[in-house]
């Protein structure tokens, strides 16, 4: 073991003597998502480094503090990409704190989760053991498949130390169309094209200058690429203003999400198939209609969360207004009662001395 992986293995094993609570964290970026930290942080920064990479494999193992800009760089030098799309909110993001938030960005329709792409996990858990999960494969596990439960845990099953990740090529050919048309317009297009065989990668509709707008982003062979356009129709965009307006998004840089400084950015996750919600605020919707945000003023949080639930979904306060800020609580929905206690029957059996902070989940633990 080395000494950063040593020091921190020491550290947990203290905190569950003392009964010190630890926030894990890596580069901060994801720091204002979830139930505000709390505790003494425990930083993975120094456990750093892509220990394997099989372009051929199309697998590579990073540990927790490796900079997620130095891994994409090394996969795109392959012509090899993370496919979900991690989003970066600010410079310095981690694998670690990658896999812990478990956020994908505009492709995640097409492509899957961050948890669809984890092959494989090292872990610390709340004893200070070193636990490893899954491995370097697709078809590798026996049982529960811990290493993906770890995607969107945020930190508190235990320290992630290592991943295994599935990497795909970049595709051959890209295109961005777009559509003058209103939310429900969009909401039926994106699914009429779903069930067609086209290359459809991402989708996002907008107000802009007082109309909707649908961006559609095809990715795949040249030739599919190319019948999909000429197909579908639509305002075929420069590519690099496209690739720029797809990263701020991905981001959360583009001017829509500018309005979080006087209202909650609200993040609803419904079934692609859901109407237009009919709800007070302003609306970005992505994922072929399976992912909606939703600018409002905090007074309509109650309306926002009834409203996907609803239509069969959850609703998550991903940014409360900056005049409000850490102080709000209650980010995420309530679980089921099933869900739940096996939730916290994960988190007694990986750490029972209740080390982690598992507030970042639940605001009343």
């Amino acid at each position: 073991m080395d000494p950063a992986l040593r020091q921190i293995t020491e550290r947990i094993r203290a905190a569950a003597a003392d009964g010190t609570v630890l926030s894990i964290r890596g580069g901060g970026t994801k720091d204002f998502y979830g139930e505000p930290p709390q505790g003494e942080p425990l930083s993975t920064r120094g456990v750093i480094g892509i220990t394997s990479y099989e372009p051929s494999e199309l697998v590579v193992t990073a540990r927790a503090g490796t900079p997620l800009a130095e891994l994409e760089a090394v996969l795109a030098a392959e012509g090899q990409c993370l496919a979900f799309e991690p989003p970066r909110f600010a410079e310095g993001g981690t694998v670690g704190g990658m896999v812990a938030a478990g956020l994908a960005g505009p492709s995640r329709a097409s492509a899957g989760s961050v948890r669809d792409f984890v092959l494989g996990a090292v872990l610390v858990n709340g004893r200070g053991e070193l636990l490893t999960f899954g491995g370097q494969v697709m078809k590798n596990v026996a049982g529960y498949d811990v290493s993906r439960v770890l995607a969107g845990s945020l930190g508190v099953l235990g320290v992630i130390a290592e991943v295994s990740l599935k990497v795909l090529p970049v595709a051959p050919a890209e295109a961005t169309l777009e559509f003058a048309c209103s939310q429900a317009d969009a909401l039926r297009l994106v699914n009429e094209w779903g069930g067609r065989p086209l290359p459809l990668n991402a989708s996002a509709w907008r107000e802009r200058d007082g109309a909707g707008v649908l961006s559609l982003r095809l990715r795949g062979a040249n030739a599919a690429v190319e019948a999909a356009c000429a197909h579908l129709g639509g305002e075929r965009q420069d590519p690099a203003r496209a690739a720029a307006e797809w990263t701020a998004l991905r981001d959360q840089r583009h001017p829509w999400f500018a309005g979080h400084a006087a209202h909650d950015v609200w993040r609803l996750s419904v079934p692609q198939t859901a109407p237009v919600l009919g709800i007070d605020g302003s609306a970005l919707v992505e994922w072929h209609g399976g992912q909606r945000w939703v600018l409002a003023p905090p007074d309509q949080r109650p309306q926002l969360r009834a409203a996907a639930q609803k239509a069969g979904g959850h609703a998550t306060l991903f940014r409360p207004s900056d005049a409000h800020g850490h102080r709000v609580l209650g980010r995420f929905d309530a679980l089921s009662a099933s869900i739940e206690r096996i939730h916290r029957a994960l988190m007694q059996e990986f750490d029972p001395h209740a080390v982690f902070h598992r507030g970042r989940l639940y605001p009343a633990a």
